[in-house]
């Protein structure tokens, strides 16, 4: 049995706990906020804690800490987990800064421990469908690909915290919404070469991006389009993620990127294609993502592996953004080293 804490009792905290109660050999043994009343839930064989350091001083048993505190937070409480020799799941988006992420997998590495982060969508169905398709190399050379994201996330939202909507705690649609399909272009198409971008912050009174758009040029030469936005009246319109080759076209999409709305595969009969769609209807969440990474980070220690989502997996995304914020702010193309 594998025993996790949770380190911030905010809202994605109540993710983890489900998840850890619904994965096989996995355990829920202690929960830390420095805010006293987010500790009052009903869990009375959960220990509780208001400082980092002494829950882990204390229990010597915990195994792993999901940290699931502010992301301008993660790099320094991953450093206390990792130096006091635990296992690490970290919320998405790994940071908002560069250094700090290169610097969470240093602190993992040197401590001889795992870091996993959190991109659960990777696991949906669909997107599981359309990863063993390109894996089989049924797209043939690679055009291009678009992840688009169009939602509301209104101006309550942001007000719930004072960290909400910041440079320095939460960053902005890019870093909190977008980084999901991001995540799933980088896996799919590769790393991204240079990109060219504007943002802005059209209708939300925050320190970030409320709307951005973006063109990349892959290291494989393909193209890729992505506009993310929360500002889209009156709720979630779409998020879908497309990619195009030149024996294929596959489009995911839905309010959550979640359907298969087109499967043209070269060899692939119509009818065939159709009962691809309907069988991702009857199933289009499959298990939650993030009980998925629970349950993966308990095999990895089993197995002496590394995540399937490693450091180094959500560090692409975060330098991607990085570098798009970049190119918006100076109106250059910035090429990605």
């Amino acid at each position: 049995m594998i025993n996790f804490a949770i380190v911030g009792m905010g809202h994605i905290a109540n993710k983890h706990i489900e998840a850890i109660e619904k994965a096989e050999n996995a355990n829920l043994y202690a929960i830390c906020d420095n805010n006293p009343a987010r500790l009052e839930i009903d869990k009375p064989n959960v220990k509780k804690y208001t400082d980092l350091n002494t829950m882990l001083e204390e229990n010597p048993d915990i195994h792993v800490v999901n940290i699931c505190v502010p992301s301008g937070l993660h790099a320094s409480l991953t450093k206390i987990v990792a130096d006091n020799k635990r296992h690490i799941i970290v919320e998405k988006p790994m940071s908002l800064k560069l250094q700090d992420a290169e610097d969470m997998i240093k602190y993992a590495n040197e401590n001889g421990v795992k870091l996993a982060v959190v991109h659960p969508n990777r696991f949906r169905p669909a997107i599981q469908k359309l990863k063993a398709e390109m894996d089989k190399g049924s797209f043939g050379k690679l055009s291009h690909a678009n992840a688009t994201v169009r939602w509301n996330r209104n101006q309550a939202y942001y007000d719930q915290a004072a960290w909400r909507g910041t440079k320095e705690f939460d960053g902005g649609v890019l870093m909190n919404q977008a980084i999901h399909d991001l995540d799933l272009m980088l896996w799919l198409m590769g790393p991204v070469e240079s990109v060219q971008a504007m943002a802005a912050t059209r209708l939300r009174k925050i320190e970030t991006e409320d709307v951005a758009a973006a063109v990349v040029q892959f290291k494989n030469g393909a193209l890729g389009v992505i506009e993310a936005a929360t500002t889209i009246y009156p709720k979630n319109l779409e998020e879908s993620l497309a990619i195009f080759g030149e024996t294929a076209s596959v489009k995911i999409s839905g309010r959550n990127a979640n359907y298969i709305e087109t499967w043209d595969i070269e060899g692939v009969e119509e009818d065939e294609a159709e009962k691809v769609k309907e069988e991702i209807k009857e199933d289009p969440f499959g298990k939650p993502g993030h009980q998925c990474i629970i349950e993966d980070m308990v095999l990895a220690l089993k197995e002496n592996r590394n995540p399937i989502v490693t450091g180094e997996d959500g560090l692409a995304p975060v330098k991607l953004i990085l570098s798009i914020l970049e190119s918006a702010e100076t109106g250059k193309k910035v090429v990605i080293k």
